[in-house]
């Protein structure tokens, strides 16, 4: 991945306006895009497969009268006055009047209408009106809910209108967020002590997150997406994309500082810290995208918004970053004598740092301090026990809006539960005197404990459905609510049995107390997922067993303080006044988006803090010294990336939506906790407790697991061995050292344009030899040059630069001709590289040429035709055939071979010169040659080269 991304990096920072302007151009195709489609956000929420959802999904077939949107007029007579008087009677009817007009409203049912019930208060000073509106939720307009709300004005009564179309679902952003931002430019001044370099994090996250917002709302106008859906991409978007950013600035940074070139220090910033940007924004995409096997719609669209987010985020890191340093060149280099110059020097690696002290002074006191932080991380974690989750209703608009507003009357006047009223749906079709039937079902309703009224039961128009609105005695949020809806469940079957009528209990509320129980049911499952991936990806990172529990023990402890805190705050209400907010349940999606987001964060901070411990206990076998060593050199930069996340996430809380408030909150303190507590403080006791044990790792795990080489060992070597391959001067191959895959054999050759070359040595041999030349297969050590292409690093480019000719032809159909075997190879090859009088595509002409070619070098082949099966050609033929098509693909380097003693020496001189006249003079050509036919080569080698009649012999281990 890390040589990947080296060469993603130079690209960019050597292309950096056709980068940059291909970035601005989709920022504007998604911002574009996405505000002319005019998506809106919602908040229908919905969880299929549950008795509510499907309930509601019949509802809408069967009685959409009563399945489609609805508003609530909410009328309060003067003080003094009653709703009965005869003036506020009239003006009420009035009021019915003026509702029926507007478009869109399909019915409404005034308090004194002959099938109106319970909606008068039995104080008489609060009346309401229902409104039945045309469509769902979504599909009412501005315009609609603008003429319902000024029928109230104007009026002698007080008018406020509840119902979830008038919930406030555009994406805003305030004051409090700016701060955010403004705070986390400042850290990065003070990081980097420059304003071009604090800038380009900002820069790389500002066009991510508009890029991201232009594709929400453009999906949202093709499905229903959350409200919070892109104020959490939003939160998330800019974090991560500053962080990123600042993880590969700040290692360019450093590189500067050394005298590295800008263009090259850009590109191995982009490989190594890139490295680590990459894994961690796939953890967290992983984990968000683990949202989707919830199985809830709304919850799917969030994860899959934030993660989308994430991964605008790790492309704008990789490649619109190295743009910006490449239009900033060396003016990133720190001034000499300067502080982030002199932080840069390696004498500087081991200065008395503030993180250095910190370090010391944990590992001082490994018992106590481990003790310590699980003692208060503990004790902020208890509240989560006590968590009640819930989806929001009007009791969370915000105060003063005219939803809230007429929440807060309905509840005082008619008690909570007539504020979110359940409905119980009846299967009416078996019944035979539905009148009776029902009055016994509203009957039986009204006995179940916590009930505190029943509707009459309304038949629909086919008489296939009746319902009944159930108010209960508690808030739609109240915990007693959920136990209502268990027991009219329970009680269905009873009733059942004795009218024959199905039934089913839904509505909004009962539809927000499925999600939450399906939610709080999902959490340990995700949990045990999370942690096991974790743990997984970070034995395949850090080659160890222990590491990896630690960090996802750690992990437990940042999401129950993290939750913890946000118990305490919006369910328990302690110093929410100060948040703007009120007490009351946690949002049901909030924990396991919590979870999701964290886990990935998390394991960012541990990849660059133990990344460097590892490297310094791999080069010094010093336990000790690499958790000292390597928490010093990651320590500044994860306590910048901390601070940033820190408070980008808390900027939402005090004038975000309530909706996001808790889940903002609860990352912003598992930021900080996970960060300074348990990756830099309870990370480095435990890893002195444990000492060398930290970095066991069983034989089978190794071989088992991917090496992702996050730290980007292979990139360091794949620079050392572009830089040895600089030193080759005009050599086409050269092979310093190749061990052999399989063969107990060492390769060392040079072989310069036009050069023969005699591969002697096994059959087996010979070919292994040939597969690691051409990159099919890695070698265990050493290194080669192959036209241009540097190995191992680049194998696949190797791959493009060599043929392998089987000149035996043994795994060729046996009824391939040669006309059809030079007419597939032309047509495959580049126009470029295609030779011998190929043009137009013609196999005839081109047998003919190289059947003059045969003749003119010596050859005793008689020429071959078109129709002649290749598996019947004389084996002189045959091989110079299969030598000859091998130069249609232009490779610079031919490694011809076949059964030993098949060709003789004359036939294969004539085969070489006639391949050399085909593709130039300045192909390499590598020959296998049997040990017996090499009379100059001492029999006891396993491997040697016969280079321009010049003998010489590899090193072969015994």
């Amino acid at each position: 991945m890390s040589t990947l991304l080296y060469r993603i990096g130079r690209v960019a920072y050597r292309r950096a306006w056709l980068v940059l302007v291909s970035w601005v151009l989709l920022l504007a195709a998604a911002l574009g895009g996405g505000l002319a489609l005019g998506g809106q956000t919602e908040e229908a929420f919905s969880i299929p497969g549950t008795e509510s959802q499907e309930a509601l999904d019949q509802l809408h077939e069967l009685f959409p009268a009563v399945a489609g949107a609805s508003a609530q007029a909410v009328v309060v007579a003067p003080e003094g006055s009653s709703v009965t008087d005869a003036g506020i009677r009239a003006e009420i009817d009035d009021l019915a009047a003026d509702l029926a007009r507007v478009d869109g409203v399909e019915a409404v049912l005034g308090p004194f209408d002959e099938f109106a019930d319970g909606q008068v208060s039995d104080d008489e000073r609060v009346a309401i009106v229902q409104v039945q509106l045309a469509g769902t939720s979504e599909e009412v307009g501005e315009s609609t809910l603008d003429a319902l709300i000024a029928t109230g004005d104007d009026r002698a009564s007080r008018v406020e209108f509840a119902g979830q179309v008038f919930q406030d679902t555009t994406v805003g952003i305030t004051a409090s967020e700016v701060v955010g931002l403004l705070v986390a430019g400042l850290v990065l001044v003070v990081t980097f002590g420059s304003l071009a370099a604090a800038g380009m994090p900002l820069v790389t996250a500002l066009i991510g997150v508009g890029i991201v917002m232009g594709g929400i709302l453009a999906l949202a106008a093709a499905m229903p997406v959350s409200s919070s859906a892109p104020l959490l991409a939003l939160m998330i978007g800019l974090a991560v994309g500053i962080d990123y950013a600042l993880f590969i600035v700040s290692r360019h940074r450093t590189q500067l500082g050394r005298g590295m070139d800008p263009a090259e220090s850009a590109a191995v910033a982009v490989g190594t810290a890139g490295s680590a940007v990459v894994f961690a924004g796939l953890t967290v995409i992983i984990a968000l995208l683990g949202l989707l096997v919830v199985g809830i719609p709304f919850l799917s669209v969030m994860g899959v918004g934030a993660a989308f987010a994430v991964l605008v985020a790790i492309a704008g890191a990789v490649t619109l970053l190295p743009a910006l340093l490449g239009l900033a060149g060396s003016r990133l280099v720190p001034r000499t004598g300067s502080r982030a110059w002199r932080r840069a020097q390696p004498e500087a690696e081991h200065a008395r740092t503030m993180g250095r002290r910190w370090v010391r002074g944990v590992m001082k006191r490994p018992v106590l301090t481990t003790v310590a932080v699980v003692a208060v991380l503990g004790t902020l974690s208890i509240p989560t026990f006590s968590l009640d989750l819930n989806l929001p209703d009007g009791g969370n608009e915000p105060a003063g809006s005219t939803q809230r507003e007429a929440y807060d009357l309905i509840a005082d006047a008619f008690g909570p539960g007539t504020a979110g009223p359940l409905l119980v749906t009846a299967d009416i079709t078996q019944t035979t005197d539905i009148l009776d039937d029902l009055a016994g079902i509203r009957s039986e309703l009204e006995r179940v404990d916590g009930v505190a009224s029943v509707s009459p039961g309304i038949p629909s128009p086919g008489l296939e459905l009746a319902i009944f609105r159930v108010a209960p005695e508690t808030a739609p949020d109240d915990p007693a609510t959920k136990v209502v809806v268990a027991e009219l469940r329970d009680a269905a079957a009873g009733i059942e049995a004795d009218f024959g009528t199905p039934l089913s209990v839904t509505g909004t509320t009962a539809v927000g107390i499925d999600i939450s129980t399906r939610l709080t049911n999902a959490l340990v499952p995700f949990v045990l997922i999370v942690m096991g991936l974790s743990i997984l990806l970070l034995m395949a990172v850090f080659r160890s067993v222990l590491v990896p529990v630690k960090a996802a023990l750690g992990f437990l402890l940042t999401v129950g303080t993290g939750l913890g805190v946000s118990v305490a705050v919006f369910q328990w209400g302690w110093g929410a006044e100060l948040l703007h907010t009120e007490a009351g349940p946690i949002l049901s999606f909030m924990p396991i988006i919590l979870m999701a987001v964290l886990f990935g964060l998390a394991m960012d901070y541990e990849v660059f803090l133990v990344s460097g411990m590892r490297e310094e206990y791999v080069r010094t076998g010093d336990a000790r010294a690499a958790i000292e060593d390597g928490f010093a050199h990651g320590a500044r930069v994860v306590t910048a990336a901390a601070l940033i996340m820190f408070f980008v996430f808390a900027a939402f809380v005090p004038e975000g939506s309530n909706l996001i408030k808790p889940i903002a909150l609860g990352l912003a303190v598992g930021i900080a906790v996970d960060a300074f507590v348990v990756r830099m403080t309870l990370g480095p006791a435990i890893m002195t407790l444990l000492g060398r044990r930290a970095w066991w790792f069983p034989r089978a795990l190794e071989r088992a697991m991917p090496d992702l080489d996050v730290e980007g060992e292979r990139l360091r070597h794949h620079r050392e061995h572009t830089l040895w391959a600089a030193e080759q001067g005009d050599a086409v191959v050269v092979a310093d050292r190749l061990e052999l895959q399989g063969a107990d054999a060492v390769l060392s050759l040079r072989a310069h344009a036009g050069d023969r070359v005699a591969l002697v040595a096994d059959p087996v041999t010979r070919r292994i030899a040939a597969a690691t030349l051409a990159g099919y297969l890695p070698a265990l050590g050493g290194r080669a040059l192959v036209a241009g292409a540097v190995l191992p690093s680049e194998a696949g480019r190797a791959s493009r630069r060599v043929s392998l000719v089987d000149l035996g032809g043994d795994r060729l159909a046996a009824t391939a001709t040669a006309g059809e075997l030079v007419a597939e190879r032309l047509a495959l090859a580049p126009r470029a590289a295609r030779r011998g009088g190929s043009s137009g595509g013609s196999s005839g002409r081109w047998l003919d040429r190289l059947a003059t070619l045969a003749e003119r070098h010596g050859s005793t082949v008689s020429p071959i035709t078109a129709g002649e099966p290749v598996s019947a050609l004389p084996v002189p033929a045959r091989a110079l055939l299969l030598a000859a098509v091998a130069t249609i693909d232009g490779t610079p380097v031919l490694v011809l071979d076949g059964s030993d003693g098949a060709l003789a020496p004359a036939d294969v001189d004539a085969i070489d010169a006639v391949v050399q006249a085909l593709a130039g003079p300045d192909v390499v050509r590598i020959w296998g040659v049997a040990p017996e036919t090499a009379h100059d080569l001492d029999p006891s080698d396993e491997l040697a080269l016969l280079l321009d009649t010049a003998l010489s012999t590899s090193e072969a281990p015994r």
